[in-house]
């Protein structure tokens, strides 16, 4: 078995190699003692790959790179895979340089060859080979053009004859006293091996960098997309197809049920159409709106986009005592405050890696997305975008403020310094923006058939039955729970105990709040909404949605990543400070309408 080992700088095409070599055999986990992913597969029933972490370089300062020289330095490595982005080699082959020093077979691999020739650059790939003393393979990744080459060396093993044959062939025989001389003989070899045919050297990413990231169009034209993405999603796209999906389930799906089971006793017919049609039921019809929001982040991903807005709001966190390399957990968070969290691995510091840990949950999650949209659709009908909008216009608010105090309390330590590539811009591939917007949808629809299930059938158990048996709800068990929990919530304006039930059940996943509902309610919560919230009440809930205590999913890695007493003070003071800011909201609402 030959383990060969797969690095390179991020965004070079690393993970899109990766997952053409194998395919579905692969399977991802954690490397011992840390929790940096460790990603494997298998190129064919000889060959082993080993995906590492994306770093610049092996000084070690982060875990993925101490996690990479100790896995190169184990001995367990047969052939280094280095990836290279081939239209930006002076950078990358620093890198490479470092890599040479372990002794190891070393092919080179030139990902996005098509991007260098389109910038006027041809590259002499036997000379580039000789001078470095490694195999040179040139690709095109995203369309898969050079792989099957990069296979076929794989099967065959040719790099460990050459290697046997000449030991020498792959050892870096000099020593780099400084970076700034390893980048000096980087440029001598370049300059034997590359040549330009234009003379034009302004790229088209440059061109367009001078628009999105000028100091003046920037924040407008930023600010001009998240009000596309609000529109594309909650007006244009997302939400008309939820609506349609709704109206299958209630109007076409739950009747046919209800015939069909309409032999059968009452209690098994509520707990099909109340417990697991009302409860599922009501968080699945939000599908087509959680897909759309990912098919607009994918797609501001894949661009190149999303780095630039780091870089934009570089500013504005160092307000907080952040970098602005902060800002991709917090982005992320958008998504799925699991990854978030767990993405906080790259920053450089343990001050930024806790603090933001801590901030990331406070960005509204798609979790929430149902519950926003069910009492948006019930109480704002018409306005249900800017109600969304206010709430992610809040979560990053609250975040600010939170950071702030963070900065001049617990973490009051010196700031870091900002270090962030700047991709090239690309139009994303139809097949790879699909791939990743299933993936995330995939989550969620495999959240419905697990937690979401789950708690539904528990939630029907027990508000329809107590001690002496099968009873009405008012009576039943999750009631008495609700009753109990509730006095908590009436200086916030939504005191029934139903309310209460939800938010409580939420902690399994944020989701769950709607099915909830879904059971404890029962019928169209569309109509029975408004018989339950005032516009001031339901607002004052969804803050409290927001800001109020993580998913059990993320307790847990925050647990796994910083601690027990880390996830502990995550929970306390995201539910005091929910509680805080819904009690500013809905009195503060409530003295305004008295006075006007």
């Amino acid at each position: 078995m030959i383990t060969a080992a797969l690095i390179g700088n991020p965004n070079v095409g690393k993970t899109t190699l990766f997952n053409l070599l194998t395919g579905s055999n692969q399977h991802v986990g954690n490397w011992p003692g840390v929790t940096v992913e460790k990603k494997e597969g298998f190129v064919s029933e000889n060959v082993k790959l080993v995906d590492l972490p994306g770093i610049y370089a092996m000084d070690t300062y982060s875990n993925e790179e101490k996690i990479s020289k100790a896995f190169l330095e184990s001995g367990d490595v047969d052939l280094i895979l280095n990836i290279v982005d081939a239209s930006n080699l002076q950078r990358n082959l620093y890198l490479t340089m470092q890599l040479k020093e372990f002794n190891k077979p070393i092919v080179l691999i030139l990902n996005m060859v098509d991007v260098a020739e389109s910038k006027g650059v041809k590259i002499d790939y036997d000379k580039l080979s000789k001078l470095l003393n490694v195999l040179v393979v040139p690709i095109i990744a995203a369309k898969g053009k050079g792989v099957d080459k990069l296979e076929e060396l794989l099967a065959k093993g040719d790099f460990l004859e050459t290697y046997n044959d000449n030991n020498s062939h792959y050892h870096n025989i000099l020593h780099f006293k400084s970076e700034a001389e390893t980048y000096k003989y980087i440029e001598e070899i370049l300059s034997q091996c590359l040549t330009y045919t234009s003379e034009n050297t302004t790229t088209i990413s440059e061109k367009l960098d001078k628009i999105f990231i000028n100091k003046f169009l920037a924040y407008p034209i930023f600010l001009a997309i998240v009000y596309f993405i609000f529109q594309f999603t909650f007006s244009w796209v997302g939400q008309p197809l939820a609506d349609l999906l709704d109206s299958g389930v209630n109007d076409w799906l739950v009747p046919h049920i209800q015939m069909v089971l309409s032999g059968t006793s009452n209690w098994f017919k509520s707990f099909i159409v109340d417990g697991i049609i009302g409860g599922v039921g009501s968080v699945i019809v939000f599908l087509p709106v959680i897909l759309t929001l990912f098919l607009c982040i994918s797609f501001l991903e894949d661009s190149g986009y999303m780095a630039r807005v780091a870089f934009l709001m570089d500013k504005i966190i160092r307000k907080m005592g952040l970098s602005g390399k902060a800002f991709i957990p917090l982005i992320i968070g958008f998504g799925c405050s699991v990854p978030g969290v767990m993405s906080t691995r790259t920053l450089e510091s343990e001050k930024d890696r806790k603090m933001t840990a801590l901030l990331v949950p406070l960005m509204s999650c798609n979790a929430r997305l149902p519950v926003y949209l069910i009492i948006a659709g019930a109480l704002f009908k018409g306005h249900e975008s800017i109600v969304v909008a206010s709430l992610y216009a809040l979560g990053i608010i609250v975040a600010f403020l939170v950071g702030i105090l963070f900065k001049n309390t617990i973490f009051k330590k010196d700031d870091e310094p900002f270090i962030i590539e700047l991709p090239e811009y690309k139009l994303p591939e139809v097949k790879s923006l699909a791939i990743h917007t299933w993936e995330k949808g995939k989550g969620f629809l495999r959240k419905a058939g697990t937690i979401i299930f789950s708690v539904s059938i528990i939630v029907w158990v027990l508000s329809n039955f107590n001690f002496s048996g099968m009873t009405e709800i008012n009576s039943s068990f999750i009631a008495a729970i609700g009753k109990f929990i509730s006095p908590i919530f009436i200086p916030l304006g939504f005191a029934s105990w139903q309310n209460t039930v939800a938010l409580l059940t939420g902690i399994m996943a944020k989701e769950v709040v709607v099915g909830t509902m879904g059971v404890i309610y029962g019928g169209n919560l569309t109509k029975v909404l408004p018989t339950v919230f005032t516009p001031l009440s339901a607002i004052s809930f969804l803050v409290f949605v927001l800001l109020y205590t993580p998913c059990i999913s993320l307790i847990a890695t925050m647990k796994k990543e910083y601690g027990g007493k880390m996830a502990i003070f995550s929970v306390i003071y995201q539910l005091v400070l929910a509680w805080i800011v819904s009690f500013i909201v809905f009195n503060g609402g409530s003295l305004i309408l008295r006075i006007f």
